[in-house]
């Protein structure tokens, strides 16, 4: 592992202590059952890329699931039927092109040192995908976090759910679905913890306006003629 790897892997270890993954583990079952799931029908390949402790891609029902991250340790996270790929998000040479149906980024963007490596990940997220395969991003949104957006010492790249509508077309997509709040900054804010209480969070839109300070965006891989039109919800 490179100096750079063990100070990310010392910095999470301090950020998400063993106790607390369990309870983020728990709140992702949750979030997967009664709102993702909805995206990702159970036949479909879906690939997480940056997919950390694996939250979701353990908890989301597919045919094959597949955890894309550099850090070799992501295994340890991983379930055993999940298919584990150490590369680059701008490079993932073991998927070939129009292989996946679904392809998650949660809370990763912003750790990419450029707007350009953004797009990129995009651009790979688009070749992997099949026609018609959909791409979902959860992602701390700057227009609702101008100060704390930067309390994390490995954010380097600001985006909004504008920015990110933006890139996503740049990339060959059509956004269908954008939520501008939907979740809370992280999980150690007021999201509530109790499993029956985040159902009912994710039941209940009008306190995203309140809590929410994460943007949603699921947007489809349009054939290459196809105009752009994406709306916002």
């Amino acid at each position: 592992m490179t100096e750079h790897g063990a100070d990310l892997e010392k910095l999470y270890d301090q950020r998400f202590p063993e106790k607390e993954l369990a309870q983020k583990h728990a709140i992702w079952e949750v979030l997967c059952k009664h709102f993702f799931q909805r995206f990702v029908d159970p036949s479909a390949t879906v690939v997480d890329v940056g997919a950390g402790y694996c939250e979701f891609i353990n908890n989301i029902r597919a045919a094959h699931k597949i955890a894309v991250d550099l850090n070799p340790d992501v295994r340890r996270f991983a379930g055993a039927e999940v298919q584990v790929m150490n590369a680059p998000c701008t490079a993932i040479s073991q998927l070939d092109a129009e292989s996946v149906d679904i392809v998650f980024m949660s809370n990763f963007l912003e750790h990419l040192p450029s707007k350009q490596l953004v797009l990129d990940t995009f651009r790979e997220a688009s070749r992997i995908l099949k026609t018609g395969g959909k791409i979902i991003v959860l992602q701390p949104n700057i227009r609702f976090l101008p100060g704390e957006y930067w309390d994390f010492f490995d954010h380097h790249t600001p985006l909004t759910d504008r920015s990110l509508v933006e890139g996503l077309q740049l990339a060959g997509f059509e956004a269908e679905t954008v939520h501008p709040r939907f979740l809370p900054y992280t999980t150690k804010s007021r999201l509530p913890k109790a499993a029956w209480l985040v159902g009912l969070y994710l039941r209940v839109p009008l306190a995203w306006r309140f809590l929410g300070k994460q943007a949603l965006v699921v947007a489809v891989k349009r054939p290459q003629s196809a105009p752009s039109n994406g709306q916002r919800s």
